[in-house]
């Protein structure tokens, strides 16, 4: 068992006893907005995963509080620090592949319902539901470091490999909705059947924009 795995199943393990290291500090912190940052930070409670938050626009760190909100309804295993620190990661890394960051956490509650060690009956691995060949690819190709296929229970590692791969397959098809069909089912076989004149499967498609829509409805509600 490598050391990624052993530290996310010791984590779970902690959550179950009911033990919770930041629980005092951070009660409250899934509801993050600017204020709590701050006051945090005054009363020196503010750990090394919030600090990365107080880079973001207002905005996104309104995003951050409500994308770790949401992670939250699931059943994660992961604390509150290690859901804000993913929950951090999605918007940046969204951001930085010119990607909706409701899109990608729509994507990860489809694939994985936030589950950082889902596996799927294919071998699809982690938040994002990454196939390890498929990941190894990507982390080549975007300097993302890789130690093997347990590399994908890494959730920070993961949300970056597969947004960076959403961004692969959006520049690949020009399409959000086809770029999706190609997550899930596989470039090659949408690539097969576009030759054909086939129609694309809408079912995913569906059930991503259906998450991503809730999302955004949310939003508004709170803006």
């Amino acid at each position: 068992m490598t050391r990624v795995r052993l530290a996310l199943l010791i984590t779970s393990a902690l959550l179950t006893t009911g033990f919770h290291p930041f629980a005092a500090a951070n009660r409250d912190a899934g509801s993050l907005h600017e204020g709590s940052i701050v006051d945090l930070r005054r009363s020196g409670s503010v750990t090394a995963a919030l600090a990365p938050a107080l880079r973001l626009t207002p905005a996104d760190r309104e995003l951050v509080g409500r994308i770790s909100r949401r992670l939250s309804y699931r059943h994660t295993g992961l604390p509150v620090r290690e859901r804000l620190r993913v929950a951090h990661t999605i918007v940046s890394e969204a951001r930085a592949h010119d990607l909706e960051p409701e899109l990608v956490i729509a994507v990860i509650e489809v694939e994985s319902a936030g589950y950082p060690l889902a596996v799927s009956h294919v071998g699809a691995m982690g938040l994002m539901q990454l196939l390890p060949s498929t990941a190894k690819e990507v982390a080549e190709k975007n300097d993302i470091e890789w130690m093997g296929d347990d590399t994908l229970f890494d959730p920070i590692i993961n949300v970056k490999l597969g947004t960076a791969y959403l961004r692969e397959l959006a520049n690949r098809y020009d399409d959000v909705n086809v770029a999706l069909a190609a997550y899930n089912w596989g470039p090659g076989r949408i690539d097969r059947r576009i030759r054909r004149g086939a129609t694309i499967p809408s079912k995913y498609i569906e059930q991503v924009m259906h998450a991503y829509e809730r999302q955004s409805s949310l939003a508004s509600r709170q803006s």
